[in-house]
């Protein structure tokens, strides 16, 4: 696949390594909502961000809105819990996040979806993961994100109040855990500033979609 992107400068002939997730910082949403962030999880990021970019088959999709079917503006893959992963890497960091989460979470992470944002015009709407498990019960979504940084924003379902945002890119990692799936609503919402792409890894629990 023929993209234009940046590479860092903070990542230059960089092994790909994961930092210990205790280093994670946790911030509470609200209504049982909260945030682990850890911003540089993965270092070698861009050559991960290559890999998948090239091997990944990467496929586009479409989706009835109200009276008309349209392009979902990103291109997709997904991977269910008996496939195996694109990269090693990808494998051993569904691991240790299962690892580091079980006494919350309860069960590992075990699949894999990925999103490739070709540019600022590629976004996903606000939604929660509510389909399955997730819109009666705490779950956890994990996701991280590699190329450009894009804005990941959060607001609460009901009841108004304030947005959260958050920019992801270059090996960053956010865990939505908690209510959070139930309570708040996320989006990467579209941008007219000139970006380039992104490719977001979310690790879920079975049920969780």
């Amino acid at each position: 696949m023929d993209l234009s992107w940046q590479a860092s400068l903070f990542d230059d002939g960089q092994d790909i390594t994961l930092r210990p997730l205790a280093e994670a910082r946790r911030t509470e949403l609200g209504l049982g909502a909260w945030l682990d962030l850890l911003p540089g999880w993965l270092t070698g990021a861009d050559e991960l961000f290559a890999y998948l970019t090239d091997r990944v088959p990467w496929h586009a999709e479409q989706r009835r809105m109200y009276d008309r079917v349209v392009d979902v503006p990103r291109l997709l893959a997904h991977y269910r819990a008996d496939d195996p992963l694109p990269h090693p890497v990808l494998t051993r960091a569904r691991s240790l996040l299962s690892a580091h989460y079980a006494a919350e979470l309860g069960e590992p992470f075990r699949t894999a979806g990925l999103c490739l944002y070709r540019d600022g015009r590629d976004s996903v709407a606000w939604h929660g993961d509510r389909i399955g498990r997730g819109s009666t019960e705490d779950t956890m979504v994990a996701i991280l994100s590699l190329g450009e940084p894009r804005q990941l924003a959060l607001r609460p379902r009901h009841g108004g109040g304030p947005t959260v945002r958050q920019a992801l890119g270059h090996g960053d990692l956010v865990v939505m855990g908690g209510s959070t799936q139930r309570t708040w609503d996320h989006a990467v919402p579209k941008t007219a500033r000139a970006v380039g792409p992104r490719i977001s890894v979310q690790f879920r629990p079975a049920g969780v979609a």
